[in-house]
């Protein structure tokens, strides 16, 4: 029993000596506070109108630059808003022109009038979609003859050709368009290159 109450005042010391402890930190943090409201109140007018002043220069400008943000990225909406279509819509001459190739391929119907007329409807399905395109400032990127430019082309395969310079385009693959002025899709083709003997 003595040793529970010596355990208790024990208790009891340690916990006064604490709150004391606090006690002083909050005094101390009270005082601080003080200190600082004096130096805050220290402050001339003049002081002031400039923090205020500069502080509002900030928030103007912040505004300035975030209209400017917004202007931006409507103007990117509306003009490049299509771009996910038009990706997609690339597929449908891809397709025109696979199905082209495959007919002039097929022996059966060489020399007949009714692939001739089904490859003039094909033209005349190519040459609208590339319209509609050029109307919406879908381009097709013109290569062939040209030197490749990473920017716009992919190289698919090297060919060898002694009469062309090495890196000009020599075939198209699959062509690639440009959406104003952002590429829509590279162009896929291949490159000359030096016959090694």
């Amino acid at each position: 029993m003595e040793k529970e109450q010596n355990q208790s005042t024990v208790k009891n010391k340690s916990e006064e000596k604490e709150e004391e402890i606090t006690s002083e930190k909050t005094s101390k943090n009270s005082e601080k506070e003080k200190n600082n409201k004096e130096e805050v109140i220290e402050e001339s007018p003049e002081e002031k109108i400039l923090k205020l002043e500069d502080k509002l220069a900030r928030t103007f400008a912040e505004m300035e630059n975030q209209r400017r943000r917004f202007e931006k990225e409507k103007e990117d909406a509306y003009e490049y808003g299509g771009f996910a279509f038009a990706k997609e819509a690339l597929n449908l001459i891809d397709n025109l022109e696979r199905s082209k190739q495959i007919l002039l391929n097929d022996e059966s119907l060489k020399n007949s009038k009714a692939l001739k007329k089904t490859l003039e409807h094909f033209d005349i399905i190519n040459k609208d979609l590339i319209s509609i395109f050029t109307k919406n400032n879908i381009k097709p990127i013109e290569c062939l003859n040209k030197k490749l430019d990473p920017n716009l082309h992919q190289a698919m395969m090297e060919i060898e050709d002694n009469q062309k310079e090495p890196g000009t385009i020599i075939q198209e693959i699959q062509k690639g368009f440009t959406i104003k002025d952002r590429l829509l899709r590279p162009s896929l083709v291949g490159v000359a290159k030096k016959s090694e003997n």
